[in-house]
């Protein structure tokens, strides 16, 4: 499996359950309020109004709670349980906003907060996901990780590089050979979402900084989105480098046996019918 160190992993999960727990609260507290304030002018409406709409909120209430503790189980037992891949939903979509406006009031970095989100959601995918024919597997990449002073186009066709070596592309190159999985670079979001509606894959490798990480697993969303944080020596968006042993662990979690056979080594042939994408 692949996962970053312990301490990280540890300190990480712990952020995100505890803001995730904030933010259930806020939500059943939010729900409450809706009985609540008006309890008294509901009166006036009918007799039953305010029970009426008591229940509907202990109904919402309870799905909240639930999708809660579906969650947190998901994440300590690390395995998949009934509706994960709801559960994975709720925190894209409903939990993420209110954890990061929490962690803004508790004084908590937004970094810290999206690091946390992308290293449970990666463990949510790994709980999830199957494994894939190499065509169906997506290695999308940022235009950063080309050296700033290469004067080839990759956006377009990554093919034109010419796998110099001073730069992650060559190496990410020779993984796409070997694997026979798509690979392609993007400048943006735009361009990103283009490549998957034109390749259509079941999971995405991607690499990038915390923020694009996070904002691509919700744009992406239900397609399961596997994340390695890129490195940055010399600033963001900048000359940035990728440990390219993570990318290859993390393809190897995720493609089927008969792909897994076919490599021959380091350099072996290609499979599958992968393509480094032209746009």
């Amino acid at each position: 499996m692949v996962v970053p160190p312990k301490h990280i992993r540890h300190a990480r999960k712990r952020l995100f359950i505890a803001l995730i727990s904030g933010a259930c609260f806020v939500v059943c507290l939010l729900l409450a309020a809706l009985w609540v304030v008006p309890y008294i002018g509901l009166d006036n409406i009918h007799p039953s109004a305010k029970w009426i709409l008591g229940a509907l909120v202990v109904v919402l209430g309870g799905m909240v709670c639930v999708a809660y503790w579906g969650l947190f189980l998901n994440i300590v037992l690390k395995r998949p349980l009934p509706g994960s891949r709801r559960f994975r939903g709720l925190t894209v979509k409903l939990f993420l906003p209110l954890m990061v406006l929490i962690g803004r009031m508790l004084g908590i970095e937004k970094k810290s907060i999206l690091l946390s989100f992308i290293s449970v959601n990666n463990e949510l995918v790994l709980a999830e996901a199957e494994r894939y024919d190499p065509d169906r597997v997506l290695l999308l990449m940022p235009h950063c990780l080309q050296s700033s002073r290469c004067s080839k186009r990759l956006t377009y066709d990554v093919n034109n590089c010419k796998r110099c070596g001073e730069c992650p592309i060559a190496g990410l190159l020779d993984i796409h050979d070997r694997y026979g999985v798509h690979l392609a670079i993007a400048t943006g979001g735009t361009i990103a979402r283009r490549i998957v509606v034109q390749l259509r894959p079941k999971l995405i490798i991607a690499v990038a900084c915390q923020r694009d990480l996070a904002s691509g697993i919700q744009d992406t969303y239900p397609l399961p989105v596997f994340g390695v944080l890129n490195e940055r020596p010399h600033g963001p968006c900048l000359d940035t480098t990728v440990a390219l042993g993570r990318v290859e662990e993390a393809l190897q979690r995720f493609l089927n046996e008969d792909a897994l056979a076919g490599v021959e080594g380091p350099r072996g042939s290609a499979i599958g019918t992968g393509q480094a994408v032209n746009l």
